[in-house]
């Protein structure tokens, strides 16, 4: 066997345990991701009254902090209580064994995971930084930063604004003053944490596009050529993210959305001035 052999043959030996590194150390990642959603979520479970009490039934309260910023706008546009919140008119109500529970559980992963949210993305990063060259790591200087920024004020749009404003108009509709509104608490509480979610999610685009840009594969001239094509695929997931089927709730939640598109454009924009002036 010949020298060039002996060490094409390394070669490949080595691609091969660095593939498997490569494995080992995503695991790694992965189950340091796993373990700070399970403390988080731990820690949450134990507060019980904290992650219920004021926090997912927050908005059912008339003292709520989006409720008392409405009604202080009221009497500053108005001078009189129009949009103030004078009652809740549902009471959330637990049909089966275990529901309680059960919820107890979900909420408890969920706000572990928001909780976490930095810390994964951290761990994701700190997986995918050694491949990158200067140059693309360079272009995702302070990305965990933004990204977290960015979904924690998703979180608060969608559980200050969205559900608030959801729950009132939902919980107080009635067709007739003989039909009481009485909420199952897994309805309840699937409705606040898919909303805030997903807003959470959501917000992360401009992110997204800031990259598409960077490496060409998106441009502002091709968003803004696709607006109308972009409002109707927002409708669509207004819709399937919005966990009830009314339209005023998928239009509250396709009107985020479309600023994020629009927002996105307006990075693109900029994104595609700072790469002229750098080819100068």
């Amino acid at each position: 066997m010949s020298l060039d052999q002996t060490k094409d043959n390394d070669s490949t030996e080595k691609k091969e345990m660095t593939f498997f590194d490569h494995i080992d150390e995503l695991r790694g990642h992965l189950f340091r991701s796993v373990v700070a959603i399970l403390i988080a979520g731990v820690t949450a479970f134990l507060n019980k009254h904290i992650l219920f009490d004021i926090i997912i039934f927050g908005p059912m309260r008339i003292d709520f902090l989006s409720y008392r910023v409405l009604c202080k706008l009221s009497y500053w546009a108005k001078g009189t209580d129009e949009f103030c919140m004078k009652s809740i008119n549902f009471e959330l109500k637990n049909i089966d064994m275990t529901g309680q529970f059960t919820q107890h559980l979900w909420i408890a992963f969920i706000a572990g995971i928001i909780i976490a949210f930095p810390y994964i993305l951290w761990q994701l990063w700190s997986f995918i930084k050694p491949a990158l060259s200067k140059k693309e790591i360079s272009y995702a200087r302070g990305l965990v930063f933004f990204s977290s920024m960015l979904f924690f004020a998703g979180i608060g749009f969608g559980y200050f604004f969205l559900s608030p404003v959801s729950i009132t108009f939902m919980g107080s509709y009635q067709v007739s003053e003989l039909v009481n509104n009485e909420i199952n608490l897994e309805s309840y509480i699937s409705f606040i944490s898919t909303i805030t979610m997903a807003c959470g999610l959501m917000f992360e685009m401009p992110i997204l596009v800031y990259f598409l840009v960077k490496i060409g594969i998106l441009s502002a001239k091709i968003m803004s050529k696709y607006r109308k094509h972009a409002l109707v695929i927002i409708l669509i997931v207004a819709g399937i993210l919005t966990p009830s089927p009314d339209m005023a709730s998928q239009i509250l939640m396709a009107i985020p959305l479309y600023a994020l598109f629009e927002s996105s454009i307006f990075v693109a924009r900029r994104v595609e001035k700072n790469k002229s002036k750098s080819k100068i």
